[in-house]
């Protein structure tokens, strides 16, 4: 089962001072957008997106049809149509 590129999402209150923080590791830019502020990063196989303003919090993201290079995989599962069991209730005797 391929889920596509694992990353994490940042959620950033300031995106070049954070842009640039991360560029010291080493992660170099290789998606988004500056002006609606968002940018994807990449260190090796690690992959972080930088979000201003977005989210409450920081997410793990699945980028479904996405290898790690941000690159458009043939095939992939979409994760929209992965569908989980319900769990069953354990059943406790007391006697």
């Amino acid at each position: 089962m391929d889920l596509g590129t694992f990353s994490v999402s940042l959620a950033v209150k300031d995106l070049a001072t954070s842009k640039g923080f991360y560029e010291k590791l080493g992660f170099e830019a290789i998606g988004g957008d500056v002006e609606q502020n968002w940018l994807i990063l990449k260190n090796g196989a690690h992959v972080i997106g930088l979000f201003q303003g977005m989210f409450e919090g920081n997410l793990l993201t699945f980028n479904p049809g996405w290898d790690q290079s941000g690159n458009e995989l043939d095939s992939f599962t979409d994760m929209h149509r992965i569908t989980f069991l319900p769990a069953i209730p354990h059943q406790v005797s007391l006697f």
